[in-house]
C-alpha cells in the first residue's frame, strides 16, 4: 500500500505542476513530509536531513555566477565577438549561431536558446535562411552542451549520482549528448541547408570588407542668424564591419577567468562545483559591491526549489523502498536492456510536454535499482536517459521551442508550429533507439 501511495502522489505532483503554475519543488517538499512521515513512518528529522544541501549549493552557485556574467556584460561580449567571425556567408551564420548557442550553454546560460532566438530568427529572414533550420540548429547547438559540468543540468545529474553513491564522470555525461546533437545538426544542415553552400551565399547584411575610403556626408550648421545651412563635407565613416570591437573590462576579464577556473577545477581536480561557484561569485561581487545590489534576485530560485524538492521526495521513496520495488519488479518482468530502452522512450515522451529538468529529476532516481543491479552500464545508461530527456526540447511546448516559435518571422505561425511538432515526433521516435543502440548496449555487454 505504501508503494502505491508513493507512486500515486508522485504522479499527482507531476500532473498538478504541469497544469498549474505551482512550482513542482514546493509540491514535492510537501509530498516528502506527507508520504515520509505520515504514510511511511519516517521521522521528520530524517526527511529534513534528506534535503540535498550539496545540490542546493551547486544549482544556486552556478545560477548566481551566470547571473553575474549576464549582468556585467560578459555574455554579451562573447556573443558579439562570435558574430563578428561571420564573414558574409549564410552557411557561416547558421554554424556560428549553433556554436554560440553551445558556448553560452556550456558556460551556464541555460536560456542560451532564448537569448539567441531574437537575434537568429530575424537574421534567417533577412538572409533567406530556412527559419526552421535556423531554429533547430540553435536549439541543438545549445542542447549539445547542456550537460557541461558548470551548467544546471550537468550539476543536477552529478548531484543525483553522487547522492546515490554511483560513479560519476561529468566528461562522459557531457560527451554523449554533445556528439549526438552535433550529428543531428550535420544531418539537418545537409537536408535543409545545402542551398546555403556554393554560389550566391553572400549575406544581405554581411559585414563588408574593410574600406578606408572617405565617404561624403552632410553637416548641418546653424549660423548666428538662425538659418539652417547644409555643407557637404568629406567624412571617414567606418563601415559596420570595422566598427570598434568590444573590449573586455576588468570585471568581464575576472568573470571569464573565474568560469575557466571553475571548469578546470571541477573537471581536472574534482573540486566541488557548488563551492567553487559560490567562491568565484563572492570574489566577483566584492570587486563591484555596489554594481549588482540585487543580483541575488537573479538566481534561478524556481529551479533550485524544483531540483531540491524532487530530490528530497526521491530520497523518501528510496528510504521507504518504493524505488527498489519498482526497479526490481520491472527488471524481473523484462530484460534489463529492454527495460532501459523503455525508460528512454518514456523519458522522451514525457519531457516533450513537460520540464526536462523535472523529468531528469524523476527518471534518474527511478533508474537507480536497475543501475545498482550492475547489469547495465551506469554512465552509458545515465547519458542515454539525460539525452532522451533533453533532445526533445525541440518541441514547441518546451521553453526553447516556444522562444523559437515566438521569434520566427514566418507568415504561417500555425504551420511552423506543426512542422516543429512533426520534427519533435521524429526525434521522439528515433533518438531513444539510437542512443540505446550506440551507448547503452555497448556499455552493458
Amino acid at each position: 500500500m505504501t508503494y502505491a501511495i508513493s507512486v500515486v502522489v508522485l504522479a499527482a505532483v507531476f500532473t498538478v505542476a504541469s497544469v498549474t503554475p505551482v512550482n513542482m519543488g514546493i509540491l514535492a517538499f510537501a509530498a516528502a513530509f506527507i508520504v515520509g512521515a505520515w504514510v511511511s513512518g519516517i521521522p521528520i528529522t530524517d526527511v529534513v536531513d534528506a534535503f540535498p544541501s550539496g545540490t542546493f549549493l551547486i544549482v544556486g552557485g552556478i545560477t548566481l555566477l551566470f547571473a553575474i556574467a549576464k549582468a556585467n556584460g560578459t555574455l554579451d561580449y562573447i556573443m558579439k565577438r562570435c558574430l563578428q567571425l561571420v564573414r558574409g556567408r549564410r552557411w557561416a551564420i547558421v554554424w556560428m549561431l549553433f556554436a554560440l548557442s553551445g558556448l553560452l550553454m556550456s558556460l551556464g546560460a541555460v536560456l542560451a536558446v532564448g537569448m539567441l532566438a531574437p537575434i537568429a530568427m530575424p537574421l534567417a529572414a533577412r538572409n533567406r535562411i530556412n527559419p526552421f533550420l535556423m531554429g533547430m540548429m540553435i536549439t541543438h547547438g545549445g542542447l549539445a552542451c547542456v550537460f557541461s559540468p558548470i551548467n544546471l543540468y550537468g550539476a543536477l545529474v552529478t548531484g543525483i549520482m553522487q547522492s546515490a553513491g554511483l560513479p560519476t564522470n561529468p566528461g562522459a555525461i557531457f560527451l554523449v549528448p554533445f556528439a549526438l546533437n552535433v550529428a543531428i545538426g550535420v544531418v539537418l544542415f545537409l537536408v535543409l541547408g545545402r542551398d546555403l553552400v556554393g554560389n550566391g551565399t553572400q549575406c544581405d547584411d554581411a559585414p563588408a570588407q574593410e574600406d578606408s575610403t572617405p565617404r561624403t556626408g552632410t553637416l548641418r550648421s546653424f549660423p548666428s542668424d538662425g538659418s539652417a545651412q547644409t555643407t557637404a563635407v568629406m567624412v571617414k565613416t567606418p563601415p559596420d564591419s570595422v566598427a570598434a570591437a568590444p573590449r573586455l573590462d576588468r570585471h568581464q576579464c575576472a568573470t571569464l577567468v573565474g568560469i575557466v577556473l571553475l571548469a578546470v577545477g571541477s573537471i581536472g581536480f574534482g573540486i566541488d562545483i557548488g563551492v567553487s561557484a559560490i567562491c568565484v561569485s563572492a570574489v566577483l561581487l566584492l570587486m563591484a559591491p555596489t554594481s549588482h545590489p540585487k543580483i541575488i534576485d537573479e538566481v534561478a530560485w524556481p529551479a533550485v526549489v524544483l531540483v531540491c524538492g524532487m530530490l528530497t521526495y526521491m530520497a523518501v521513496l528510496t528510504e521507504n523502498g518504493t524505488l527498489n520495488f519498482i526497479g526490481t519488479s520491472v527488471t524481473a518482468a523484462i530484460a534489463p536492456l529492454f527495460t532501459a530502452l523503455i525508460l528512454c522512450y518514456a523519458v522522451a515522451i514525457l519531457s516533450a510536454f513537460a520540464s526536462s529538468t523535472a523529468t531528469i529529476g524523476i527518471a534518474v532516481p527511478l533508474a537507480m535499482p536497475l543501475l545498482l543491479a550492475g547489469e547495465i552500464g551506469v554512465l552509458g545508461f545515465v547519458a542515454a536517459i539525460v539525452f532522451s530527456a533533453t533532445v526533445v526540447d525541440v518541441s514547441p511546448f518546451s521553453l526553447h521551442g516556444v522562444m523559437i516559435l515566438a521569434n520566427a518571422e514566418v507568415e504561417d505561425k500555425v504551420g511552423f508550429q506543426r512542422k516543429m511538432l512533426a520534427y519533435c515526433g521524429i526525434v521522439v521516435l528515433l533518438a531513444p533507439l539510437i542512443v540505446w543502440a550506440l551507448v547503452v548496449v555497448p556499455t552493458s555487454i
